[in-house]
């Protein structure tokens, strides 16, 4: 009896711990670490941080299915309730009983059936809006004529399908930034890559069977050399940003003013042939197509300093002043969405040009530093398909995110002047104001004239920063201010940008 009443205790407190005391779940002091649930954790249970979903039986459900996978959908939040939004803590790891591939495409499957919306698919019309200059100096926008000749270019060279699906060779493409566009329609690239990144974005699915966990080289981690190396950018840094607000208004007016203009509001349609066979539906365009302007006299706007105010972070006094300065405020009645979004790019843009033209860093006292034994205490994982084996660094493996990295770390592996070095890990950060910044590699080397001399290498497909994304560039900014903070010795880590060990070893004469 005394069993059996410790029993229905012990059930009845896990009861009211998992259902009525969820809270208590999120707390590091509560032990408990796994719930294995028969029917209850369904609809209306809901605790953020789920971060492993084992199912012990298979779901033909749809409905179960999604409720299941729902569970684990929640960011997560900490010991204070905040969510947090970093992607790599909110992950979901579920434990399927079929197969991965077959699990995740029947989950996209069920989406497509039930909300209409098709992924990974470029429409003939995608890029009809673009805005772009025509030989005459005049702006006006892609146009559905061009968008279709764009399709037309990316099917031709196998970028996308007979009905608009994403080949993965458009993914690499993307991926290893080597995409091009006919001559055409080169000064609209950015736009073009824009689009297709978002469209190109899917579920990507890991098989576990292929993680790795990856091991440090003790030889190299405890060498002279690389404790010489990790001495010059091991210490952390703290900084503030001084700027000329006055000198922020007038470059967002001025980059409003420059940007494209705003076509008024416009309605598309075309016309097809549909025919409906046991092939599937297939659609054939006819002749028809055509863009009519609305005229939306009466429409009413919307609170512009509001929302403005919501999206860039700045003072209704200053969004006032940077409007007045553009001289673009007619633009606003001719299309009020467009109006907003282009005055949102135009002030983050320069947000982040000023934040980074002003930073100045400054080192942090000496025991405030990343620790050469983090290397063996935080865990590396990585998959087989973007690993190589090495010898010269740190660890067994480099995990590379690009064929840029990947050839860049072979490179370093056959050069006898490069010594040691480690792709660096994420848990090595450079704070900066536009969100935290790992470089890519550490280097020391031994040049020609038996110097030795450390680097910090930033690999990117071009070294030229004005082939680089915005937040790429102002962050490679901030990068080199941190590392010249940390010039104390005499002969301190540089930073560099390159594309090979060429361009690296290039630049030890500079």
């Amino acid at each position: 009896f005394e069993n059996n009443q410790t029993n229905r205790e012990n059930a009845e407190r896990a009861y009211n711990l998992i259902m009525r005391d969820k809270e208590k779940l999120l707390s590091f002091e509560t032990p408990l670490k796994f719930v294995f649930s028969h029917s209850a954790l369904r609809e209306g249970w809901d605790n953020p941080n789920v971060f492993q979903i084992c199912v012990l039986r298979d779901i033909q459900e749809e409905r179960e299915r999604r409720q299941t996978v729902g569970r684990g959908l929640r960011l997560c939040v900490n010991q204070d309730g905040e969510r947090l939004h970093n992607p790599d803590v909110n992950t979901l790891t579920i434990i399927a009983m079929e197969g991965y591939q077959e699990f995740a495409k029947s989950l996209q499957q069920e989406v497509e059936r039930d909300t209409g919306f098709r992924f990974g698919i470029v429409e003939t019309h995608h890029f009809a809006t673009i805005p772009i200059t025509d030989k005459s100096g005049s702006q006006t926008d892609f146009g559905f004529k061009d968008s279709k000749t764009l399709w037309n270019y990316l099917q031709a060279q196998g970028f996308i399908g007979a009905t608009g699906q994403i080949q993965d060779k458009l993914r690499t493409a993307l991926k290893e930034e080597n995409f091009s566009v006919p001559s055409a329609f080169v000064s609209s690239q950015a736009e073009i890559v824009t689009i297709l990144r978002k469209l190109a974005g899917h579920l990507e699915v890991k098989n576990a069977d292929e993680r790795k966990t990856i091991r440090p080289h003790q030889t190299v981690l405890e060498s002279p050399e690389f404790q010489s190396l990790w001495d010059r950018i091991k210490h952390k840094t703290t900084y503030r940003v001084t700027f000329d607000n006055q000198n922020l208004i007038a470059r967002c007016a001025q980059a409003i003013k420059d940007a494209p203009s705003i076509p008024t509001t416009q309605l598309q349609w075309q016309k097809a042939d549909i025919d409906i066979d046991k092939s599937g539906v297939k659609a054939t365009e006819a002749e028809g197509a055509a863009t009519v302007p609305l005229a939306e006299i009466n429409a009413q706007l919307p609170d512009v300093l509001t929302e403005l105010q919501d999206r860039t972070q700045l003072t209704r006094r200053s969004l006032q002043r940077i409007l007045a300065e553009s001289d673009r405020l007619d633009d606003l009645k001719r299309n009020p969405q467009q109006f907003l979004d282009l005055v949102t790019r135009a002030i983050k843009h320069c947000k982040q040009q000023v934040l980074a033209d002003g930073i100045k860093y400054q080192r942090l006292g000496d025991e405030h530093y990343y620790a050469q034994k983090l290397f063996e205490t935080e865990e590396l994982v990585g998959y087989l398909k973007n690993m190589i084996k090495v010898n010269k660094s740190v660890y067994k493996e480099v995990v590379y995110e690009s064929d840029i990295e990947a050839k860049f770390a072979g490179q370093l592996e056959q050069h006898t002047a490069v010594k040691v070095y480690a792709k660096l890990p994420r848990w090595f950060k450079v704070p900066t104001p536009l969100g935290s910044y790992t470089p890519d590699w550490a280097i020391l080397i031994d040049s020609d004239e038996s110097e030795r001399l450390y680097f910090v290498v930033e690999t990117k497909a071009s070294t030229f920063p004005s082939d680089l994304r915005g937040v790429e560039r102002q962050k490679i900014t901030c990068g080199k201010a941190h590392f010249k903070a940390l010039e104390v010795s005499s002969n301190p880590a540089r930073y560099a940008l390159a594309v090979t060990v060429r361009d690296l070893l290039a630049q030890i004469t500079h």
